[in-house]
């Protein structure tokens, strides 16, 4: 059995909120999700230190951090945890470098494992190094406070709505960032959010809030048809956020060819030259279905896939359909039963080449 990296217990009183949350959470990439005063952010908060929770405990990789029984609180300070918040609070009497630098000085030497350059190079910072922070885009400013975040080689990172300032674009970039500090350092992750399909993109599991209290804690694809999320969750905009590898750009018409799990998608043109990876949206509501390949049909994405999950909603049917990796598709239950789809069969999934869309903000390239 896997132990736990955080486990907890958190009771905080407000006069018209409570939050009660008791779960267990993994290494790697845990989501807390939740509409807005569901209890999101307190939680983090109190996991952080920021917040004192009135009853409870809080325990890290064993080693408590805090309990109301034994009086016990770690100070913020104390805990080694990097937090990133919506907005990126960068110090703005300081360059680039100097936020960059201000959290791996105060770091004692025998507790840095993260090199500055390491963290320069993984979130593609050298050339902004000596840039004053209010000469920066939105997603450059979420990019540094990232950086800075990880160059106190923090133990668990803990991050707060950090795309819901930024536009479609960045995005995509910084979803790709994420992605790459899981792979490349491992660092563990609690990620707030109330986007499900940022959730999809990046987590293992998920802890769904409302009203203060935990409503369902599991691996991702299960938490997400939980009858407890039908009103929370809006199906109706879950995208597939994916990654992809460009396989060819300046095509017919402009067009590109993106490498997405075992299969290529024509997409419309990207920033991004061939062998560079870039993230893509695909609205699940736009991806249609077929059990043969369609003669003379406009669309010039016809991908065959396997269906591996089926999950009839109240108003909707999520497909999970295996491309190499898992894409979500959202149909109505009248084309469930006539194409009477079933787990395990071949389908063909059908996509405009305008419903592919490239998330690269112009300047981002990886």
């Amino acid at each position: 059995m896997i132990s736990p990296i955080v486990d907890f217990h958190i009771v905080k009183k407000y006069p018209n909120f409570t939050l009660d949350c008791r779960a267990s959470f993994e290494s790697g990439v845990t989501a807390v999700f939740g509409a807005s005063g569901s209890g999101k952010s307190t939680l983090l908060n109190c996991i952080a230190g920021t917040v004192h929770p009135d009853e409870g405990h809080i325990n890290f990789r064993g080693r408590r951090f805090f309990s109301s029984e034994s009086g016990e609180q770690l100070p913020p300070d104390k805990r080694r945890f990097g937090y990133v918040f919506q907005h990126p609070a960068l110090f703005p009497h300081m360059n680039v470098k100097s936020n960059i630098m201000y959290g791996f000085k105060l770091t004692p030497e025998s507790q840095r494992k993260i090199r500055i350059e390491q963290v320069v190079d993984l979130f593609q910072l050298s050339d902004l190094m000596g840039r004053r922070t209010d000469n920066l885009s939105g997603g450059e400013k979420q990019r540094v406070a990232l950086a800075r975040a990880l160059a106190t080689s923090p133990d668990l990172l803990l991050l707060d709505e950090p795309l819901a300032s930024l536009d479609g674009a960045f995005r995509g970039v910084i979803i790709e960032y994420l992605k790459r500090v899981r792979r490349e350092l491992g660092t563990p992750m609690i990620y707030v959010s109330h986007s499900i399909s940022e959730v999809m993109a990046l987590a293992d599991r998920m802890l769904v809030l409302r009203n203060g209290r935990p409503v369902t804690y599991g691996n991702v694809s299960s938490a997400l048809v939980h009858p407890g999320l039908a009103d929370i969750a809006d199906y109706t905009t879950l995208e597939n956020l994916l990654e992809a590898e460009v396989m060819a750009v300046g095509g017919s018409g402009g067009l590109a060819e993106l490498r997405v799990g075992d299969a290529t998608l024509v997409a419309p043109k990207t920033h991004r030259e061939p062998g560079e990876k870039v993230m893509v949206s695909i609205r699940a509501g736009d991806i249609i279905l077929a059990g043969e390949i369609p003669a003379r049909i406009s669309a010039r994405n016809t991908i065959r896939s396997t269906i591996r999950e089926i999950h009839i909603l109240d108003s909707s049917v999520l497909i999970y359909a295996d491309i190499g990796v898992r894409v979500i598709v959202e149909i109505t239950q009248a084309s469930l039963t006539e194409l009477d789809l079933k787990v395990g069969e071949d389908i063909f999934l059908i996509i405009k080449t305008n419903s592919v869309v490239v998330l690269d903000a112009p300047g981002s390239s990886s």
